[in-house]
């Protein structure tokens, strides 16, 4: 099956112009299986595709629910939980990642880190707090994203191999004109989020690839130090100023929380 497995949409990325309905119907020309609705820290589309997805103009398309996590210290995660899972929690950024990994471990759920070796501002291994004792509680790494250089991509399919896990591809598209430009086949039957992670978990093949988009002025902004620092402090003071409201919604759902 054939997905784009890291999309932005209108209804839940205010950075977004794509609504879900251009991602069914332009997907469905392109002849995709499905996509991944992965929002920064939202839920919002993923709801209103529980709504959706049973109308006549969206039959036989997967939207797989996950979500784009911005961490405290080690930039965005991709995170895909069990059918209709949506904790609260999630909508609040800044947790830090071996805390996140725990979360979406012990809720059965996948992680992966998106464009490890992207952009500074809001990529792994571009992150001196970063922790690399977690890599190998990684589920999935994304190999190739659109967005990134092809050498970003190059080192990312590296880590996957180096620790054995699937690779997958997303377009990170926040505009429609970057849809089909990025692929993922797995060899495996997925029309839910629990099947999206049987595969994962059970060695799934997949295979991926695409093509990287030009450079362009907002790209390279984020990978200088005004944008990188700037990305940061905004990251960590809202990590900061979040923290309260995060401890209170993790403890009510999950339990004791620490950072």
């Amino acid at each position: 099956m054939k997905f784009d497995l890291h999309c932005h949409t209108k209804e839940g990325s205010f950075d977004s112009k794509v609504p879900l309905s251009e991602y069914v119907s332009k997907y469905r020309i392109l002849g995709y299986d499905g996509f991944m609705i992965a929002d920064h820290n939202s839920w919002r589309a993923c709801k209103k595709w529980a709504y959706l997805r049973d109308l006549p103009e969206y039959e036989g398309m997967v939207a797989i629910c996950g979500i784009e996590y911005d961490t405290k210290d080690a930039g965005h995660a991709l995170v895909v939980l069990p059918d209709g899972l949506y904790p609260p929690v999630l909508k609040i950024r800044g947790m830090r990642c071996k805390k996140l990994i725990h979360l979406v471990h012990q809720l059965g759920g996948v992680i992966g880190l998106a464009h490890p070796f992207g952009v500074r501002s809001s990529s792994a291994m571009g992150f001196k707090l970063m922790d690399y004792s977690l890599l190998d509680q990684f589920d999935f790494f994304e190999v190739f994203n659109t967005c990134e250089e092809h050498s970003s991509n190059y080192l990312a399919s590296e880590l996957a191999a180096k620790y054995n896990v699937p690779g997958i591809a997303g377009t990170d598209a926040h505009d429609a004109k970057y849809l089909g430009m990025a692929w993922t086949e797995i060899d495996w039957g997925i029309h839910s989020n629990n099947d999206f992670i049987e595969a994962i978990k059970n060695g799934a093949v997949v295979s991926a690839g695409g093509v990287e988009r030009e450079n362009t002025k907002k790209s390279k902004a984020k990978d200088h130090w005004t944008g990188v620092m700037g990305y940061k402090i905004y990251n960590r003071g809202l990590s900061k100023l979040k923290m309260p409201r995060r401890k209170y919604m993790h403890n009510k759902h999950f339990g004791k929380f620490s950072e």
